[in-house]
């Protein structure tokens, strides 16, 4: 569905946001961001060289004694501020972040707002987590120093947001360097950080290149990378290579298991908001299901029917649900898995073809059959299309939820006690079970296999992650 053209419709043009000012240096050219719903230019930025990286990680690095120096209360009082900042722009934050890679603008504003509180939240955990260190002897903690922030195209702000908040507060000074495919809205929290003193953040906008430099600036501390299995092998080798500390979140081939005892329209339900949610571009989506033999015609039957009503179109039309993939690299990745699994002998029940007309659409797409073997059941897919086996045991699907390189989340639905102790064996990151409930606070999250590296908390808890432990011993008088 096409909008008449609005004020919101204006090309923006970005900056980098360097040692507490706009920078528009552009070493390398400036580059345009498509609308991926119109296909029209929604802006462009400047492409970042490593000098342009030199200088951000510098004046971090700078920033950092001071920035430790000011003691948790004021490092919180100011993160409360940029919380307040953020909120406030919420609504044009999601507009840009929907115009630059396609998102539900409803749904960007719901995400930025729910990663505001996780700000809030780290700044106001900070007092108890410091409250344990003493002028004497005992445990003590320090920030890592400068922290490299490189993030993902899906969640623009909030992959940026979510871990910031708890990096400075800390004590950490941070660099972000956001996709090159989606710049724009991390772009524009520079002039809200602007409350912070110069070079506690910076915002350099580049490519693949600029991502390396900064990864291996050696006035970087800390490595946290959201995104491809590949490039993120890239980040921790050379991470590695410095023995620098590295949070690696990668890709998911996330699967759910559902018994012959459930409600088979709410099955269905998790199933198409796990897997459809903007537009199936999540790590954790819900790409594979395996379901028991007993009740697959009619999970399919259902979760086929809620495709149809699944209503997608423009970011900004307030009836859309779903929109675009992000651009045409992403349809056509999504679509050639569709049609080798086709080819192979798998049964399209809705969807898997491309929308024609402008933008990159592609429709919620069920398909049942795909051989274990085939890239749609073993490859990170990021699309809006769930992939079903059909299975002769709960046992089975689980044992086949393991398989394979990925090890983000899985999830089961069963009403059989026993067969929720199997599924507790899922290995990955996270397991949800029958939609989850009550667990760990602020439980810690760990990658399994090739979605990542480290144990990272959301939440107040990543204090912990972000600085380094370390004793004092006193003895008597020397």
């Amino acid at each position: 569905m096409a909008l008449a053209p609005t004020q919101e419709d204006h090309p923006v043009h970005a900056q980098h946001w360097v040692n507490g000012s706009a920078d528009s240096s552009a070493p390398h050219g400036v580059r345009p961001v498509i609308d991926p719903a119109t296909g029209t230019t929604t802006g462009d930025f400047p492409v970042a060289d490593s000098g342009v990286v030199d200088r951000a990680v510098r004046a971090a690095a700078a920033a950092a004694p001071g920035w430790w120096a000011l003691g948790w209360e004021e490092r919180a009082r100011l993160l409360l501020e940029v919380a307040d900042r953020i909120a406030a722009a919420a609504s044009d934050l999601a507009v840009l972040e929907s115009r630059e890679m396609g998102k539900p603008v409803a749904m960007a504003r719901e995400d930025i707002e729910g990663s505001v509180e996780v700000v809030r939240d780290a700044a106001r955990a900070a007092g108890s987590f410091f409250a344990t260190e003493s002028a004497g002897g005992g445990l003590r903690r320090r920030p890592y120093g400068v922290a490299a922030l490189i993030t993902p195209w899906n969640y623009p702000v909030c992959q940026v947001t979510d871990f910031l908040g708890c990096l400075l507060a800390a004590g950490n000074t941070v660099v972000v360097k956001p996709s090159e495919k989606a710049p724009l809205a991390v772009a524009a929290l520079g002039p809200l950080l602007e409350v912070l003193p110069p070079g506690v953040v910076s915002i350099v906008l580049g490519d693949g290149a600029a991502g390396a430099a900064l990864v291996e600036h050696p006035l970087v501390g800390l490595v946290h990378f959201t995104g491809s299995v590949a490039t993120g092998r890239k980040v921790g080798a050379s991470a590695g290579a410095r023995l620098v500390p590295c949070f690696l979140e990668l890709g998911g081939k996330d699967a759910l298991v559902v018994d012959r005892d459930v409600d088979v329209t709410a099955a269905a339900e998790m199933a198409a908001e796990g897997g459809w949610v903007n537009t199936g571009q999540v790590c954790t989506s819900v790409e594979r299901v395996y379901v028991h033999t007993d009740v697959a015609d009619a999970f399919l039957s259902e979760l086929t029917r809620q495709a149809a009503h699944w209503r997608f179109g423009v970011g900004r039309d307030p009836e859309s649900r779903m929109g675009p993939l992000v651009d045409a690299d992403q349809r056509d990745h999504v679509h050639r898995q569709v049609s080798e699994a086709r080819l192979a002998g798998a049964e399209v029940l809705i969807g898997g073809e491309p929308l024609p007309g402008p933008g990159f659409f592609y429709p919620p797409t069920v398909i049942v059959g795909a051989p274990d073997d085939s890239s749609l059941m073993t490859e990170e897919t990021f699309g809006p299309v769930i992939a079903v086996r059909v299975v002769e045991s709960f046992e089975d699907g689980v044992r086949l939820a393991n398989t394979g390189a990925y090890g983000l989340t899985a999830a089961a639905l069963t009403n059989d006690p026993g067969n929720v102790e199997i599924a507790a064996g899922l290995d990955a990151g996270a397991v949800t079970i029958n939609g989850g409930g009550d667990g760990p606070e602020d439980a810690p999250f760990e990658p399994a296999r090739d979605s990542g590296l480290g144990r990272v908390r959301f939440g107040p808890g990543a204090l912990d992650s972000f600085t380094r432990p370390y004793v004092v011993s006193i003895g008597g008088s020397a």
